[in-house]
Formats: structure tokens, sequence, C-alpha cells
């Protein structure tokens, strides 16, 4: 059962098949991980407006790689996305809204609707089997991310909290280190989409072995391109 704030999502017709989308390249939303946002455009400043009075949920998706443009110009969407819930709001006093998401499920983009409204909406649907958080979390290489962690650490004279490292579960391990590294929108586009999350452990961990023989030091931005 996927949980987002107050929120259980226990089956897949519990999440909305249609949703307002934000567009943002190199960003990794995965579910049950939390994604801070600061939002000051007029078009998306509506569109959280809009989805507080309903569903609190919208689906974070990076641009196409390719770089393609539909006919009126708006950048092409790749194909899978994350469905988030707005859990915390607060307004800064100048116009922004400061927003965290935590994520729900995975989606496939179905169809792109045409709106009056000044965001894009879309038809999705909801990888059903990402609502088990849990999901194949026993067949996680645990010892070797933690391993390319530790190493990336090192080559890059960074530290971290590893008593809250080694207290978390593999769900939360993989997820917040997929969704934390510092790698370009291919990298994160192949996180979010490894299907489940063992694959998605051994992704980063041949992500981050690349950045390493490459010696790209802190920014391994485009390995995969």
């Amino acid at each position: 059962m996927g949980q987002a704030g107050n929120v259980n999502y226990a089956t897949a017709d519990m999440v909305p098949e249609t949703v307002p989308v934000f567009p943002l390249e190199g960003a990794l939303l995965l579910p049950g991980g939390q994604m801070p946002l600061n939002i000051f455009e007029p078009r998306y400043l509506a569109m959280i407006d809009d989805v507080m009075a309903g569903t609190r949920v919208i689906g974070m998706i990076q641009p196409r790689l390719d770089g393609g443009r539909d006919p009126d110009g708006n950048s092409e969407l790749s194909a899978i996305g994350c469905l988030g819930r707005i859990t915390s709001l607060t307004e800064t006093g100048d116009g922004r809204y400061l927003v965290t998401l935590q994520g729900i499920c995975r989606f496939r983009v179905v169809d792109e609707r045409r709106t009056s409204k000044p965001y894009r909406i879309c038809d999705v649907a909801a990888f059903a089997a990402d609502l088990d958080l849990t999901a194949g979390a026993d067949e996680v290489n645990r010892e070797g991310l933690l391993r390319s962690f530790r190493d990336y650490l090192d080559a890059n004279q960074l530290e971290a909290d590893w008593e809250s490292v080694t207290r978390a579960s593999n769900e939360t391990l993989v997820n917040a280190l997929s969704m934390m590294s510092p790698y370009g929108p291919a990298e994160k586009q192949a996180l979010l989409e490894a299907p489940d999350l063992r694959t998605r452990a051994e992704t980063l961990i041949a992500i981050t072995e690349i950045a390493l023989a490459r010696g790209s030091g802190e920014d391994g931005g485009g390995i995969l391109q």
C-alpha cells in the first residue's frame, strides 16, 4: 500500500487517471520519495491552486531526452513519470509556493489533453505494482549499493550521515540515493524506468561505477548520453 501524507493508495483505482503535469528536466521523483519544489511561474501557481482544491496530485515528468517539440512548440514529454501528492505547502509572501511532493507511483502517459488551462494535463496509466513500496526490496544488493555510494563520497571528498544510511530500509535507501544522485537527465530517466527496486539499485551502481571510472568528479551528468 502506498501512502502519501494522509492518503493511503491501496489500489490503482484510487490514483487519478487525469493529472496536471510538471515537466522538469533532471528531476526525479520516485514512489515514497519526497521532493521539494519552489513554484514561481504563474502557470504552475495556477496548477497548484487547482490541485489543492481537488486530489492534490500532480505528475512529475521530464521533457523527452531528444529535445523534440510538438506542433505548438511545447517540449514533448517522456513516456514515464511519477505521480506525487502535495503534502505541504508554504506561501513565501513574495508570490511563491514552497511545496513538498511525496511520490505515489509511476505512470505512463496515455494522452495529452487540449484544454484552456495554462498548464499541461495528461491522461495517465498508473503502475499499480509501485503501490507496494517494498516489492523486490529483499533482492536489492544492499552491500554493493553502499559500497558504490561510499566510493563516490570518498572520490569527491564528501561525507554522509552513515548512521542514518545504515538504518534505512532497502526501499528507502535505493530510492533516496537515486533521487539525490547528481547525474544527468538520461541517468535519472533510466533510474525512474527501472522495473523494480533490485534493477534500480543495479542501475545506480552501474552509473556510479562509470562516473568513478571516468573520474567525473562531482558532476556525473550525461554518462548515458
